[in-house]
C-alpha cells in the first residue's frame, strides 16, 4: 500500500469492531482458546447475511473496511456480559472461551452498554502448552520477540483470520466456511518467525497505537486443505 492510500484510508471516518471476552473471576478462560475464538467470531461476523449485501450490517462493515481496520476487545462478567449480550451481535463459543462481536462503530460512538467495559484485566493463562495444531486446521502464528496482553493478541489473531479470508479464492473461502473456520493460534519459534515474517503469506502489520511498537504480529498460513497455495515451501 503506498503512502498515498495509507493518507487516504485515514482521512474517511474511522470505525472499530468491537469484541467483548467473557471473563468470570472464578473461570476464566486459557488463553490459547479466548485467541482462537476471538478469531473465529471475526470470521463469523465477516460472512453473516446482516454484513452483506443489503444486510444490516452491510454499510457499517463497508465504511469500517474502507479505512483503517480497527478491532478493540473489551471484557465483561456477569451482569455486564448479559447486557453486552442484549446488544445486536455474534456470539462464538469456544472449549471454554466465549466471544461476542458486534457489527463496527464509529471510533468514539461506542454503545454505552459497550463503553463502560473494561480493555485491561485481559491477562490470560495457558494452563498447560497447546496440543498439536489439528489436522485440516489454518495456523495464525505469533511473533515470538512481542509481549501483549491477551485482549491485544486476540484483536491481532481477529486481523490475521481477516487477512487471510481476504487472501484465499472463492473455493478456500467456501470449504473452511464449510467446515467451521478450523484455525489453531501458536507462537513461532524466532527461525520460524524469520521466514514466515519474510514470505508472501499474510502478515499483520500493527499501527503501534496501543502496546507495541509499529511492527509485524501475526502471520497467518494456510492449511493443505484450505488455501494450499498461502503456505511456506516445504523443504
Amino acid at each position: 500500500m503506498s503512502s498515498n492510500e495509507t493518507d487516504l484510508r485515514d482521512e474517511k471516518p474511522q470505525f472499530v469492531l468491537p469484541l467483548v471476552v467473557r471473563i468470570e473471576r472464578d473461570a476464566p478462560p486459557s488463553r490459547t482458546d479466548a485467541l482462537e475464538t476471538a478469531a473465529r467470531a471475526v470470521l463469523e461476523i465477516l460472512t453473516d447475511d446482516r454484513s452483506v449485501g443489503d444486510g444490516e450490517w452491510a454499510q457499517a462493515m463497508t465504511d469500517w473496511q474502507d479505512a483503517r481496520i480497527r478491532k478493540v476487545v473489551r471484557r465483561a462478567r456477569g451482569a455486564e456480559w448479559r447486557r453486552a449480550g442484549a446488544l445486536p451481535g455474534i456470539s462464538v463459543d469456544g472449549a471454554e472461551a466465549e466471544v461476542r462481536v458486534f457489527p463496527p462503530v464509529p471510533l468514539d460512538g461506542w454503545p454505552k452498554e459497550l463503553a463502560k467495559l473494561q480493555v485491561s484485566g485481559t491477562d490470560l493463562d495457558d494452563p498447560a502448552p497447546p496440543g498439536p495444531v489439528p489436522d485440516g486446521a489454518v495456523v495464525l502464528w505469533l511473533n515470538p520477540g512481542l509481549d501483549m496482553s491477551a485482549g491485544k493478541t486476540m484483536a491481532q489473531t481477529g486481523h490475521g483470520a481477516q487477512l487471510l479470508w481476504w487472501a484465499m479464492d472463492d473455493a478456500d473461502r467456501a470449504s473452511w466456511q464449510e467446515a467451521g473456520f478450523p484455525l489453531a493460534v501458536r507462537t513461532a519459534t524466532p527461525e520460524h518467525w524469520a521466514a514466515l515474517a519474510a514470505s508472501d503469506l499474510p502478515v499483520v502489520r500493527d499501527a503501534g497505537f496501543t502496546e507495541i511498537a509499529p511492527g509485524k504480529t501475526v502471520a497467518a498460513e494456510g492449511s493443505p486443505r484450505f488455501a494450499p497455495h498461502l503456505r511456506l515451501p516445504r523443504p
